[in-house]
C-alpha cells in the first residue's frame, strides 16, 4: 500500500493484507524482546528456521517474531497457534521435538509445558497459566500478535483506526473531553489527569506547540516503556498523533535513552513506516493536519526523566531542572507550550478513542482508571511484565501472578515507584493499588517498578543504596537535593556501620521533609521516600542497627560477627571508644 490519502483506505489495506497473507495451519510465535534475546531467543529462531526448512514446512507453518510476551522468567518461550500451546525456557536442541510432536502430531510435550512450582500442575496452554490468567492485558496482549518490524501486523490489529476516528469524526476539543471523561492519568509518576494536561496546553496562545513522549526509563528494575516500544511501537505513535491533533502541535519528540537499543531501533522503524504510508508528515490520511516525530537518544542520565531536564537535553543544553511555574504546558520546549506524557500513557490513547471513554472508565477504581503495567522483579518466583486493573491488591500481584517468594523465604517488603518510591511491609499486602492509596501508604505509583524483597533484605541498607543512587543522579542545581541527599546518605552509612545514634532517625526525618518541601523537581521532592517509608514501616530495624549494633538480615558487613572473633566489628569499635 502506498501513501494513504483517505481514511477509507485503512480498511482496503487491511483487506488486502488478509487476502495476500497466507494462512498457515500452524504458527509458532517467538518472544524476542530484550529479555528473550538475552536468554537465547535468537538461537531458538535460528533452530526453528533450520528445522522448518529441513522438513519443507515453510508453506504450512508460519514463524512470527514478536516483542516481549511479559513472562520474562520463562524466556526464551514460544506459543503455538491455533491451540495456544506455551513452552518456556527452551533450548535450540528442543526444537526438533517441538516440530515433530506439537506441530506435526498435535501433541503436548509435558516436559516443556509450564509447571506451577507450588502445586506441580502442568499448564500446556498459555491462557491457563496463572501468570497470564490473572491479568487484564489491554496494552500487552497485542505483543503476542504483532511483529514490531511490520506495520501490516498493527493494521490487522485495528491499528490507526482510532486516529482515523479522531481526525475525521471528532474535533480537537471532543478528543480532549473523551480522554478526560475516561479518567486517564499520566502513567509516568505523579498521575496528573491527562485530559486536563492536554487542555492546559491547548488553551495557551502560541504559534507553535510541541508534544513529547518521555521514554527515558532509568529506574532500577523497571522496563515497561522499552517493552512497549520494542513490541508495539505503533500504538505509541498513534497515541502521539492523536494527542498532537488534540492540542494543536505540529512536531513531537520521543526521548529514549540509548541504553535501550532495541527500543530505539523499533520505534525508529515504526516512525519511518508511518511516514512512508502517509500516517506522519503532511496531510495525515488526506486530512489538513500535519505532524511529524523526531527521535532523540538520551545518554543515560536519570535526571532526564524529569520533564524540565528532559526538555533542556532536547534543546542541547545541560540537563538540569528549572523552577515551575511556568509549567511546560505554558512554556516548555524552546519556550513554547509543550505536553509531555510517558510511553504507557500514549499507548492508552488509541484504546480510549477506539473503544470509548465509558468503556475505559469502568476499569479500575473511582479515581484511578484503566490498567497499569508493572515490572515485577526481585525475590519473586515469576518476574516479568504484569498488567492489571487499577485497584488490584498487592497480594494478588505478588502471590497469584508472581507465584510468591523464591526459595521458601518470607515476604518482607515491596518497593513501588523506583528509587523515589517507598517500601511497603507485609501488613499492607491487601492494599488496593491506585495513585492515592500508594501515596497515603508512604509510596508512589511512579512509572511502575515493583521490587519484591524477602527476609534476607536489610531495609536500612536498602535505604542507603537508593539514597546513594539519587544523590549520584541529582543534577546538583538546587541545594536541598544536592546537599540534603548527601547528608541523608552519610547518616545512613554511619548507621549501617554500627556508628549511628538514636537522634539520627529524627535528623533523617527532618532532612527528608525539608528536601521534599524545598527541592526544585520531582526527583528531589521524592528522593527521601525510600528512607522515610522504611523508617515509618521498619523503625525497629533501624533501632536494631543503632542500639544493638546488629543486622538481622546479615547484610551490613560491619555488624556481622566474624568467625572466632566474638563481638562484631562495630561492637568492638564501640567498646574501644568507651575504654578510651
Amino acid at each position: 500500500m502506498k501513501q494513504l490519502t483517505h481514511p477509507s483506505q485503512l480498511a482496503v489495506w487491511k483487506a488486502r493484507i488478509l487476502e495476500e497473507r497466507p494462512v498457515p495451519k500452524k504458527t509458532v510465535v517467538v518472544s524476542n524482546g530484550t529479555c528473550g534475546q538475552a536468554s537465547g531467543s535468537l538461537g531458538i529462531i535460528e533452530a526453528l528456521g533450520r528445522e522448518l526448512d529441513r522438513r519443507d514446512l515453510r508453506e504450512t507453518v508460519g514463524l512470527e517474531i514478536t516483542g516481549c510476551h511479559g513472562f520474562c522468567e520463562l524466556e526464551p518461550n514460544i506459543v503455538i497457534y491455533p491451540e495456544g500451546i506455551y513452552y518456556g525456557r527452551l533450548k535450540p536442541e528442543d526444537i526438533p521435538m517441538v516440530i515433530e510432536k506439537s506441530i506435526l502430531k498435535n501433541k503436548v510435550i509435558d516436559a516443556l509445558a509450564y509447571e506451577d512450582p507450588k502445586t506441580g500442575r502442568r499448564y500446556p496452554l498459555q491462557k491457563d497459566i496463572p501468570f497470564y490468567r490473572k491479568q487484564m492485558r489491554l496494552l500487552m496482549e497485542d505483543n503476542l500478535r504483532i511483529d514490531p518490524n511490520r506495520i501490516e501486523d498493527y493494521i490487522l490489529a485495528e491499528g490507526y483506526q482510532a486516529l482515523s476516528r479522531a481526525l475525521f469524526d471528532m474535533t480537537a476539543e471532543e478528543v480532549i473531553r473523551e480522554i478526560d471523561s475516561a479518567g486517564l492519568r499520566g502513567r509516568g509518576g505523579a498521575g496528573f489527569p491527562t485530559g486536563k494536561k492536554w487542555q492546559f496546553c491547548r488553551n495557551e496562545i502560541a504559534d507553535r506547540r510541541y508534544i513529547i513522549c518521555n521514554a527515558d526509563e532509568g529506574n532500577p528494575g523497571t522496563y515497561m516503556d522499552r517493552s512497549i516500544l520494542g513490541a508495539n511501537p505503533h500504538s505509541v505513535i498513534e497515541g502521539m498523533i492523536i494527542g498532537a491533533y488534540a492540542i494543536g502541535a505540529a512536531e513531537g519528540y520521543i526521548y529514549v535513552r540509548m541504553e535501550a537499543p532495541q527500543a530505539v531501533r523499533q520505534i525508529t522503524i515504526a516512525r519511518d513506516q508511518a511516514r512512508k504510508h502517509g500516517l506522519l508528515g503532511k496531510s495525515i490520511l488526506g486530512s489538513e493536519f500535519h505532524f511529524d516525530i523526531q527521535i532523540v537518544e538520551g545518554a543515560g542520565a536519570f535526571i532526564c526523566g524529569e520533564e524540565t531536564s528532559l526538555m533542556a537535553s532536547i534543546e542541547g543544553r545541560r540537563a538540569v531542572s528549572r523552577q515551575r511555574p511556568p509549567f511546560p504546558a505554558q512554556s516548555g520546549l524552546w519556550g513554547q507550550p509543550t505536553n509531555i506524557n510517558n510511553v504507557e500513557t500514549w499507548a492508552n490513547v488509541p484504546l480510549i478513542i477506539k473503544r470509548g471513554a465509558e468503556w475505559y472508565s469502568q476499569i479500575g477504581t473511582p479515581k484511578s482508571k484503566g490498567t497499569k503495567i508493572f515490572s515485577l522483579v526481585g525475590k519473586i518466583r515469576h518476574g516479568g511484565q504484569v498488567e492489571v486493573p487499577m485497584g488490584t491488591k498487592l497480594r494478588e500481584i505478588i502471590y497469584d501472578i508472581g507465584g510468591g517468594i523464591k526459595d521458601g523465604k518470607k515476604f518482607k517488603a515491596v518497593q513501588t515507584g523506583g528509587p523515589s518510591g517507598g517500601c511497603l511491609p507485609a501488613q499492607l499486602l491487601d492494599l488496593a493499588i491506585d495513585y492515592d492509596n500508594l501515596v497515603q501508604a508512604g509510596s508512589t505509583m511512579g512509572s511502575g517498578g515493583m521490587i519484591v524483597m524477602d527476609e534476607t533484605t536489610c531495609m536500612v541498607d536498602l535505604a542507603r543504596h537508593y539514597m546513594h543512587f539519587t544523590q549520584e543522579e541529582s543534577c546538583g542545581k538546587c541545594v536541598p537535593c544536592r546537599v540534603g541527599t548527601r547528608q541523608m546518605h552519610d547518616i545512613l552509612v554511619r548507621i549501617t556501620r554500627g556508628e549511628g545514634e538514636e537522634a539520627d532517625l529524627a535528623r533523617l526525618e527532618e532532612l527528608g521533609e525539608s528536601i521534599t518541601a524545598a527541592s526544585l523537581c520531582g526527583l528531589g521532592q521524592s528522593a527521601p521516600n525510600p528512607v522515610l517509608s522504611t523508617i515509618r514501616h521498619f523503625r525497629e530495624e533501624y533501632f536494631e542497627h543503632i542500639k544493638h549494633r546488629k543486622c538481622a538480615a546479615r547484610v551490613c558487613r560491619q555488624l556481622i560477627a566474624l568467625p572466632g572473633q566474638g563481638a562484631r566489628p562495630a561492637q568492638r569499635k564501640a567498646k574501644k571508644r568507651q575504654h578510651d
